[in-house]
C-alpha cells in the first residue's frame, strides 16, 4: 500500500498479559509471556478500562514496566486489554526460567559471555592430569634439573635439597582424576643460599601459541587453573615466562589449609610486547615454584608482564625444602586463552600418551611384563657389528636423541641358531623425526647381511628416544 510522509510504524504489536484488579490500588506491573516489558512512552500503548479507552498521560502514566491509572482501581473495575504498539517495544529484564532456546541467536552466546569455552585443545598444557608417566612412577634421591616421572613436566632442583617424585594416586576427590604429581622433599634445605630454587614447570613451542597473539594490540589474556595440596600452608608464586623475548610474569596463590587439595585460578594479562617465534622450539613455560633463595625472592613480585628482573621472580614463596615432613601435589592444570578458567579439558589416555609422544619414547622390557619384547628388525653390518629399525607412534618434535641405559645382559641380538646378550642398546646412526636406525658394535660371531632382531630380556633394558624441549 502506498503511502505519504513517514513510514508507518508496524510489527511488534503486544497485548500484555491479563492484569488482576486489587481493591485500592493504582499500579500494576505489565508483562508478555510472563516478562516485564518497557514501552517507548505511555503515547505508543492502548489501554481499556471498563470498556473504555483511557488518554495517555492523563488516565494513565508510565514508568518502566509500571503503569499507573489516574485513581486508585476498586474491586469491580476491569482492565480489559493493555496493548503496547509498534517497533519501541522493551522487553526488559527476562524472569527467571523464562528464556528458551527458541529466544536466542544462534551466534548469541559466545564463550566469554558463559564463561565457558569448548574449544578442542584449549588446553595448552600436556598431560594436564598427570596420567601419562613413561619413564617411571617415581624417581628418588633427585638433585638435578630433569624430567625424571610425569610426561612433560620437568623439575629445575638448583641446590635446594633432595626430593623423590612420583606419580600419585592422591587425588581430589570427585572430581574425575585418577593421578597426580607428587614432590616430596627428603633431604631437607632450611638456609637456602642466595641462588638456590626449585620449580616443576612445563614448557610450549612458539609454533603452538601463536593465536595467543602475544605482542599485539589484541594480545590475549591467559588463565592458569590447577588442583593443589601440601602439609606446607603459605604463600606460592606461578611464573609465565616468554622465552623468545626474555619477559615474565608472576602471580602468588595461597594454600590455605594443610592436606586439603584446593583448586586455583589465576589470570594473566596478555603481552603486548615480544612476538614469540613460529617455530618448534622453547619459547614459553609456566612454572610452580617451591622454593627460592634472596637472589629470586628479594624485590618485589613481578605481577605485570616486563623484562627479567631476578629478585622479582618469587616474592613470597614458601620454602617446601626447609622439612623432610614436606611435600606437594598438583593435578587438573590447564592454561587456557581467556579471562576465565573452563572446566578440565579431559583427553582420551591414547590422545593424551600420542601428545606426550611427540617429545618422548620409549621401548623396554617394563613395558611388556614378565615376557621378552622384541623391538627391532635389522641386519648384520658384518661379524660385529648390526644395524636395526626403530619407529616412533607419532612424528617427534625434532630429530631425537638416544639412552640405553646399562643393564647387564639385557640386549639380546639375534643370528642365525644362537643369539649375544648386551648390556647396551646402542646408538642411533641415522634417523628423521620418526624413523631411526640403531647401532650397535663390538659384538662378534656374526655374519654380514644375515637378518637379525632385538630384544629386551631383563628388566630396566629400554630405548629411550628424547626430542624434549
Amino acid at each position: 500500500m502506498a503511502y505519504i510522509g513517514t513510514k508507518p510504524t508496524v510489527g511488534n504489536f503486544q497485548i500484555c498479559d491479563a492484569i488482576s484488579v486489587v481493591n485500592g490500588q493504582a499500579a500494576y506491573t505489565m508483562q508478555v509471556g510472563s516478562v516485564n516489558v518497557v514501552p517507548q512512552s505511555a503515547n505508543h500503548m492502548i489501554v481499556s478500562l471498563n470498556s473504555c479507552i483511557q488518554k495517555p498521560n492523563s488516565s494513565f502514566t508510565v514508568s518502566g514496566s509500571t503503569i499507573t491509572f489516574a485513581s486508585n482501581l476498586v474491586t469491580g473495575d476491569v482492565i480489559d486489554f493493555i496493548q503496547i504498539l509498534g517497533d519501541v517495544l522493551d522487553l526488559g529484564v527476562p524472569s527467571d526460567s523464562t528464556c528458551t532456546t527458541a529466544k536466542l541467536a544462534d551466534d548469541a552466546v559466545t564463550y566469554a559471555k558463559i564463561g565457558y569455552n569448548a574449544n578442542p585443545y584449549r588446553n595448552i598444557i600436556i598431560n594436564g592430569d598427570m596420567s601419562v608417566s613413561q619413564r617411571s612412577t617415581s624417581a628418588s634421591s633427585l638433585t638435578s634439573t630433569g624430567y625424571h616421572s610425569i610426561d612433560r613436566f620437568v623439575t629445575l632442583i638448583d641446590s635446594m635439597g633432595t626430593w623423590t617424585q612420583s606419580q600419585s594416586t592422591t587425588v581430589p576427590s570427585g572430581q574425575g582424576f585418577a593421578k597426580s604429581l607428587k614432590m616430596d622433599n627428603t633431604t631437607a634445605d632450611g638456609s637456602p643460599s642466595a641462588g638456590d630454587r626449585i620449580f616443576v614447570y612445563q614448557k610450549f613451542e612458539g609454533q603452538n601459541l601463536q593465536y595467543l597473539k602475544k605482542g599485539t594490540s589484541s594480545a590475549q589474556s591467559l588463565t592458569a587453573s590447577f588442583w593443589v595440596r601440601s602439609n606446607k600452608t603459605g604463600t606460592y608464586i606461578c611464573e609465565l615466562n616468554d622465552n623468545d623475548n626474555s619477559r615474565k610474569i608472576s602471580q602468588s596463590y595461597t594454600i590455605s589449609s594443610a592436606d586439603t587439595w584446593e583448586k586455583k585460578t589465576l589470570t594473566f594479562a596478555g603481552d603486548t610486547t615480544g612476538a614469540l617465534d613460529n617455530d618448534n622450539a622453547n619459547s614459553f613455560h609456566i612454572a610452580w615454584w617451591l622454593g627460592a633463595g634472596t637472589t629470586y625472592s628479594s624485590g618485589t613480585l613481578q605481577t605485570s608482564w616486563g623484562g627479567v628482573t631476578q629478585a622479582n621472580r618469587a616474592v613470597g614463596q614458601v620454602n617446601l625444602a626447609d622439612s623432610t615432613s614436606n611435600e606437594w601435589y598438583i593435578t587438573g592444570v590447564q592454561l587456557e586463552a581467556g579471562t576465565a578458567a573452563s572446566d578440565f579439558e579431559f583427553l582420551p589416555f591414547d590422545v593424551n600418551q600420542q601428545r606426550c609422544q611427540r617429545y618422548f619414547v620409549q621401548y623396554g622390557r617394563d613395558l611388556n611384563g614378565a615376557g621378552d619384547a622384541n623391538v627391532g628388525i635389522g641386519q648384520w653390518y658384518s661379524a660385529s657389528e648390526v644395524v636395526y629399525n626403530m619407529y616412533s607412534p607419532v612424528r617427534m618434535r625434532a630429530k631425537p636423541t638416544l639412552t640405553s641405559p646399562t643393564v647387564s645382559g639385557g640386549y639380546r641380538i639375534h643370528k642365525a641358531g644362537s643369539y649375544t646378550d648386551v648390556d647396551t642398546g646402542g646408538v642411533i646412526t641415522n634417523c628423521d623425526n620418526q624413523a631411526f636406525s640403531v647401532y650397535k658394535s663390538g659384538l662378534s660371531g656374526g655374519t654380514g647381511g644375515q637378518a637379525t632382531f632385538v630384544a629386551f630380556i631383563v628388566a630396566g633394558a629400554k630405548l629411550q628416544f628424547s626430542s624434549e624441549l
